[in-house]
């Protein structure tokens, strides 16, 4: 040790003289700077409780939490983030990464409390002095850690759409689909809204690490016709997204699940999904071959049950084959995904009507259980004068009529009365077909139940939409035409919660001359196939049969679901019938403890 070394530490005594650097009262003078990342403030009516904040920390000082002032509904899990002041290091990190923009810091930093406990907050939610702070740490404009805006898919222009009946979405690339699986963060929130509660976060993420193959058995999980559902699912995961807040664009997901079964050839699924237990004693009876049927006849078949499916058309796929156009759902792609599940050893009969070459009282003689998902093959009338007219045709049988190769015999201008999918399917075909056409809707363009896209293609593909519309009456128009009179609606508020009216406006009546007229507007179920006895045991509320959480009916060996079951009336939501039906006819002919779920 040197001699500088050993007088260096009473060189500091020299200071004692001089003017001190510390300040009396710091706290008064020392605002934080505008943009210091202080304590944690939450927006609680703009968070969602996603927990993407939570995830990100990595001293794991987030955890959400659930609040007495929050309930869980769609897009929106109820918690709430939670910060522990013991653990966080005011990164800022989970602000940056928010989706919706609802966290942030204020520039306050000085907090004394005797209670370790208070320094574990619910920002938002725990009132505190700096709520209302105005300045603090956000993200800089133009700054994102994630990308917002979605990878967009190609289609066809409208002007060559409307040349043909090819299908309008091209589908992703491999590059593509691997960009916008990578915006996805994971939340989950998706799989709460989806129908089929998929696990749409595991799919996506086998996208990201090139693992098609376990992205499929993923999807099959909970969804036996991923090729189809893939193109026409209406996709309500998407409208929840956590992505789609905050200037963001949700993350593609019906395109995302659609890319995974595009990836892999039918001849191949054997070899990736799992193989049917050893088939059992028992058989099960499924009529319709709709999407709520397959379903069923898929999960049932996987527990080795025999399963026999009958159904009225010349080819199965229900609503899927016979509702929607082939630009947006092709054949061969419904033919995919039944063509596997009819593989495994599910028998189905077609051209076969239960109440005509079969009772329903023989199948329920015949069989273990009989599942029965038929859909709503009745057209609405639309409850005026002079509907009866010739030239007044149902939108299920122009669509039914394109599947079977006829031709509908629109003429050159249609009217299309509704204002849902069937309306917008009927109206795109019509166009496809050469035809002038115009949609009538009662309420406004804002109010109808299609799918948004379906609506701004339609119009891209130059369908006139008039709103608040009010059919009056349906008149002969002369020369195989029909005129249609309608009246002008005024919207009439009807309180918090509820849809305006439509009000018709006296002396506001409209009289157009078209080719036909196609009603569009709802569809209801027909339940003549089944005797009165079935009848008598199941209950039938406005049209559609109450069954329990299962799919179960009053009736032990009956079950039901697909659109006679439920509101949505979806593919979705009728295949999440379908699997749930499997799970309570597996229940009950093994008399399974109810908390005991195989599939």
């Amino acid at each position: 040790m040197s001699v500088k070394d050993l007088i260096a530490p009473f060189s500091v005594w020299k200071r004692a003289f001089e003017k001190p650097y510390t300040t009396m009262d710091p706290i008064d003078e020392r605002p934080g700077a505008a943009r210091y990342r202080g304590f944690h403030t939450n927006k609680a009516d703009i968070c969602i409780g996603c927990g993407t904040c939570e995830t990100v920390c990595q001293n794991a000082a987030i955890d959400l939490v659930p609040v007495d002032e929050r309930e869980a509904k769609h897009g929106d899990s109820g918690l709430r983030p939670r910060v522990d002041y013991g653990r966080c290091c005011w990164c800022a990190l989970c602000v940056d990464i928010c989706p919706t923009g609802s966290l942030g810091m204020s520039n306050e930093y000085i907090w004394v409390d005797t209670d370790p406990d208070a320094f574990r907050y619910v920002p938002g939610c725990d009132a505190k002095p700096w709520d209302e702070n105005e300045l603090g740490y956000a993200p800089s404009q133009g700054y994102e850690l994630l990308e917002k805006q979605r990878v967009e898919m190609h289609m066809l222009d409208p002007e060559e759409g409307l040349k043909s009946f090819e299908e309008l979405v091209q589908g992703y690339s491999e590059e593509q689909a691997k960009i916008e699986a990578d915006r996805c963060v994971s939340c989950g929130i998706c799989v709460a809204t989806c129908p089929a509660h998929m696990d749409v976060p595991g799919y996506i993420e086998a996208i990201r690490d090139d693992d098609i193959p376990r992205g499929l058995r993923i999807a099959y999980e909970s969804n036996p016709l991923p090729a189809s559902c893939g193109r026409v699912c209406t996709h309500s995961c998407e409208y929840v997204c956590t992505k789609g807040h905050n200037d963001g664009e949700p993350i593609s997901i019906r395109w995302l699940k659609r890319y995974i079964a595009d990836q892999i050839y039918a001849q191949d699924y054997e070899k990736v999904l799992p193989a049917p237990e050893p088939e059992n004693d028992k058989h099960v009876a499924i009529i319709g071959s709709g999407p709520g049927g397959l379903s069923a006849a898929y999960y049932l078949r996987l527990l080795g049950y025999r399963i026999t499916v009958y159904d009225e058309r010349d080819l199965p796929g229900g609503m899927l084959r016979y509702g929607i156009p082939e630009y947006r759902l092709p054949y061969d792609q419904i033919n995919k995904d039944i063509d596997y599940i009819r593989s495994l050893g599910v028998t189905v009969h077609q051209q076969h009507m239960i109440g005509r070459e079969t009772s329903f009282g023989d199948l329920y003689n015949d069989y273990d259980a009989v599942f029965f998902a038929t859909g709503l093959p009745s057209p609405y009338t639309m409850g005026i004068e002079g509907e009866d007219h010739h030239r007044v045709l149902a939108g299920l049988k122009v669509l039914d009529d394109i599947t079977d190769g006829q031709d509908p015999g629109l003429g050159k201008t249609v009217a299309v009365i509704g204002g849902g999918n069937v309306a917008m399917d009927a109206a795109r075909t019509a166009r496809r077909l050469g035809c002038e056409v115009t949609i009538l809707y009662r309420r406004r363009i804002e109010d109808m139940p299609a799918d948004e896209e379906e609506i701004t293609e339609a119009q891209e593909e130059g369908v006139r939409i008039v709103p608040q519309a009010i059919p009056i009456r349906v008149e002969d128009g002369g020369e195989a035409q029909a005129a249609f009179v309608w009246g002008e609606a005024e919207m009439v508020d009807q309180g918090e919660g509820k849809r305006p009216k439509p009000v018709l406006i006296e002396g506001s009546e409209h009289r157009e001359v078209f080719d036909s007229v196609v009603s569009a507007i709802g569809q209801d179920a027909d339940y003549s196939f089944l005797p009165e006895e079935v009848l008598a045991k199941i209950k039938v509320e406005r049209g559609r049969v109450a069954v329990d959480r299962f799919g179960a009916t009053g009736d032990p060996k009956v079950f039901a679901g697909g659109d006679i079951t439920n509101t949505k009336r979806d593919a979705i939501s009728a295949i999440a019938n379908g699997h749930r039906a499997a799970k309570g006819i597996d229940r009950q002919l093994l008399k399974l403890n109810p908390a005991k779920q195989r599939i």
